[in-house]
């Protein structure tokens, strides 16, 4: 696997894929789970003015995807400032797609950062699973053997993060959507 500085790379095709998948476009906005923020097209949280998504607000496919794209362009140049270590591509995709769910502050504070920084990629790897609550809700949680109903997306979401993030270490699961 080939890791190139930080500063060369953008988000690939297949990553934008992966987070457009993830993500599961909304026409009108919604609440995806409980106690979580208003959201509409792509997960957007924000408007394009920059005030929040409000219930009641509708986007187009097209309109959601320029917004994404805005976003992920914001989102990269916040992570290229914190992260100091060289990535593959699929590692900064799947970095960049984190940032987009939970925020550049809370990537760059994360301990992910912190050991690709240090050049820990696995333990980086396996950092994405500590990103299980929504709402202040373990989402890893089962309910009589079977998986939560409240937010079992977000837990499987890190899971899918740390999977692909270790194949990319030991080359055995290809980083995609």
């Amino acid at each position: 696997m080939k890791r190139l500085p930080i500063a060369a790379l953008v988000l690939s095709a297949a990553g934008f894929a992966s987070i457009v998948v993830n993500e599961h476009y909304t026409e009108k906005a919604v609440i995806p789970t409980k106690n979580d923020r208003p959201t509409v097209g792509l997960g957007s949280t924000f408007r394009d003015d920059g005030t929040p998504v409000q219930m009641g607000d509708t986007i187009t496919p097209v309109a959601a995807i320029v917004r994404s794209v805005n976003h992920i362009s914001k989102d990269e140049s916040g992570l290229k400032r914190c992260v100091a270590a060289p990535m593959s591509q699929a590692e900064y995709d799947i970095l960049v797609d984190f940032a987009y769910q939970y925020g550049v502050p809370t990537a760059c504070a994360s301990s992910m950062v912190l050991y690709t920084n240090a050049g820990r990629y696995v333990d980086a790897c396996n950092a994405y699973t500590r990103y299980r609550f929504s709402g202040g809700y373990d989402c890893s949680t089962r309910i009589n053997g079977k998986p939560n109903k409240r937010c079992w997306g977000v837990w499987q979401r890190s899971l899918d993060r740390q999977r692909k993030c270790l194949g990319v270490q030991y080359g055995r699961v290809a980083n995609l959507p």
